[in-house]
C-alpha cells in the first residue's frame, strides 16, 4: 500500500490526537513514522485519489491540527510515496535541510497575493501617463476615427503601454510588500494575473502585513488583489527563490 505524506515535522512533535482521519472514504488513519529526529506524517494512499473538496480539506485539517502543535513543513496535496520506507529514507537522506527548514519557518504563515488590472482604470491610468497615445486618440477621433492603419498603431501602443504597466505593477506589489515578510516566493505565471508572489511572515505580524496590502491598494486603485492566508508555508519547504536583504533564506528553487 502506497504512503500519503501530509507534513514532516520534529520526532520530538507531541502525538496527534486519537482517531484523526486523512484522505480518502473512509478516511485514513493517520500516524506518525520517525527517521532519527524527524518524522513525517502520514497515512495510507487511497486508490484513484482525485483533489476533490471532501480530501482537499482533509489534508488541509491533519495540516491544521498537528500544526497547532508545533512547526510542520507541510506536503502539497497528493504527495504519495511508493511505502514507509521510502519515506523514512527521504527523511534520513535530506534529515540537515529538513531540520534547517523547521527552524527557519517556526511560527510563520503563508499569504500569497495575486494582482490583476481593472481594465477601465488602467486604460484611464495609460492615457494620462501617454501624450503620445492621447495625441494619437484625439487625430483619430477629429479624423472621424482614423484610417485602419491608424486605428492599429494606436491599439498596439496602448497594448505596449499596458504591458509594461503591467511589469512596472507587479515589482511594486512585491517591493512594497517585502518588508513585512520573512521571504518571498514567486510564483508561476497565470492566466490573468499579473502578479502571483507568496509572502512569508511571522504569525504574531500578520496584521503589519496586511497593512501594507491596504496601502498596496490604496496607491494603485486601478489594481484588483485577492489576498489568501494565513496558509501552511507550502511555498517555503524548499528555499525560495527571492528574499529580502538580510533573511538567511537559500535562492534555489520553490516547490510547487
Amino acid at each position: 500500500m502506497s504512503t500519503y505524506v501530509y507534513g514532516i515535522t520534529a520526532a520530538s512533535h507531541p502525538s496527534l490526537p486519537d482517531g484523526m482521519g486523512g484522505v480518502g472514504d473512509p478516511p485514513r488513519p493517520v500516524r506518525i513514522l520517525k527517521e532519527g529526529e524527524l518524522a513525517a506524517i502520514v497515512s495510507e494512499a487511497p486508490e484513484g485519489l482525485r483533489p476533490k473538496r471532501k480530501d482537499l480539506l482533509a489534508h488541509q485539517n491533519v495540516l491544521s491540527e498537528s500544526g497547532a502543535a508545533g512547526c510542520v513543513l507541510p506536503m502539497r496535496f497528493g504527495s504519495v510515496a511508493p511505502d514507509d520506507g521510502t519515506v523514512t529514507g527521504v527523511l534520513a537522506e535530506r534529515a540537515d535541510h529538513y531540520r534547517e527548514r523547521l527552524r527557519t519557518l517556526d511560527g510563520k504563515v503563508e499569504y500569497n497575493v495575486k494582482a490583476i488590472h481593472n481594465e477601465e482604470a488602467v486604460l484611464h491610468r495609460v492615457m494620462a501617463e501617454n501624450p503620445e497615445i492621447r495625441a494619437l486618440t484625439e487625430a483619430n477621433r477629429q479624423a472621424g476615427g482614423g484610417s485602419y492603419e491608424q486605428r492599429l498603431h494606436l491599439g498596439e501602443m496602448v497594448v505596449a503601454a499596458v504591458k509594461a504597466r503591467e511589469a512596472e505593477d507587479a515589482t511594486d506589489v512585491q517591493h512594497t510588500l517585502e518588508p513585512a515578510a520573512e521571504a518571498v516566493s514567486v510564483g508561476p505565471e497565470s492566466s490573468g494575473w499579473l502578479a502571483n508572489i507568496s509572502f512569508l511572515v511571522e504569525r504574531d505580524e500578520a496584521a503589519s502585513f496586511l497593512a501594507a496590502v491596504e496601502q498596496v491598494r490604496t496607491g494603485h486603485p486601478h489594481l484588483e488583489l485577492r489576498v489568501n492566508g494565513p496558509l501552511p508555508p507550502y511555498s517555503f519547504v524548499e528555499p525560495g527563490p527571492d528574499k529580502p536583504e538580510g533573511t538567511t533564506l537559500g535562492a534555489d528553487h520553490a516547490e510547487e
